[in-house]
């Protein structure tokens, strides 16, 4: 069974990049479609991006398309999400996941880093 480490997070100011890491180990992630979420207080997870297991097809939420990028390193079994221009509506726990390649649906979850972006 696979776990999940998201590293990375932090406190930011508007307009910062940072980027996060999502270390798989137990299994190997080389064949899975992974993907990235966040909670807001008193909200609900929310998709934020997604990466097919050969990294040709990348998928992003329309909140954060075009600051955004996901990647992965199938040789390092790890996933990332480099922000830019973040805003403080990004602020959130983010997590990472396994997904289902058509839909994206989480099956594995990682603890969560938090990312707080401040005005």
């Amino acid at each position: 069974q696979v776990q999940l480490v998201e590293s990375g997070g932090g406190l930011m100011q508007a307009g910062d990049s940072l980027r996060l890491s999502c270390a798989a180990s137990g299994s190997s992630i080389s064949g899975l479609a992974m993907g990235w979420f966040r909670q807001a207080p008193g909200k609900e997870r929310e998709f934020v991006a997604a990466i097919s297991w050969s990294s040709i097809r990348k998928d992003v939420a329309d909140s954060v398309k075009g600051r955004f990028t996901i990647s992965r390193d199938n040789a390092k079994n790890t996933v990332y999400l480099q922000m830019n221009s973040l805003k403080p509506e990004d602020t959130a726990v983010y997590y990472c996941a396994v997904v289902s390649s058509s839909t994206y649906t989480p099956s594995a979850w990682g603890q969560g880093t938090q990312v707080t972006v401040s005005s």
